[in-house]
């Protein structure tokens, strides 16, 4: 049994935790995430909600927006402080122009309005998920340096786009890029060659 939980874990597409006072939809929606192999968690509350998240932050939270106590743009404030990168979409019966650009205002991802198709909610999912997948390849990329292979001088991308960057010496690049303060010596194995030199 512990097996299948983790073989389903490491299977699963994703982390969704699901925020409704509607048992009828906690049960509806979440079953229709897990069967596109989503892992699902549900919160009948957004004070639940935070505590959940606080404990294992999801990769994305769908949340209703009329609940009692925390409304659902309470709930995508408290997300987008506790992980500011965190994808957010609102469901709602009632569907305002007003609330639809303070949700995004705020950094809600998507809003959806109840009821919605299950195809239309899985769309948006992937949606969500695809940009997740996108934000942590530009982060990887980010942290890679070009260095050329035979001057080994360093690409410096940081103020334009990626490859547009003027090429500079490596001591330069610290200097630009870092609070580093540089100091020049010589190591034991150009020292002995120094001495020679003189």
């Amino acid at each position: 049994m512990t097996s299948d939980l983790i073989e389903e874990k490491k299977s699963a597409l994703g982390s969704i935790l699901l925020v409704d006072d509607e048992p009828s939809i906690l049960k509806s929606v979440s079953y229709d995430l897990r069967k596109a192999n989503y892992d699902t968690d549900t919160a009948a509350s957004a004070e639940i909600a935070v505590n959940k998240f606080k404990a294992n932050p999801y990769n994305l939270v769908i949340t209703d927006l009329v609940m009692e106590g925390m409304s659902g743009v309470d709930l995508l404030r408290e997300i987008k402080q506790i992980e500011p990168e965190s994808f957010v979409i609102l469901l709602t019966g009632f569907g305002t122009m007003n609330t639809a650009i303070e949700a995004m205002r705020l950094g809600a991802a998507d809003l959806l309005v109840k009821p919605c198709q299950r195809t239309e909610l899985l769309l948006r999912v992937r949606n969500c998920f695809e940009k997740i997948e996108l934000k942590r390849k530009i982060k990887l990329y980010e942290k890679i340096i070009p260095i050329c292979c035979v001057c080994k001088k360093i690409r410096d991308d940081s103020n334009v786009g990626p490859g547009k960057g003027p090429w500079i010496t490596f001591e330069d690049y610290l200097i630009s890029n870092s609070d580093l303060d540089l100091s020049h010596g010589y190591c034991d194995d150009c020292l002995p060659d120094l001495k020679e030199s003189f």
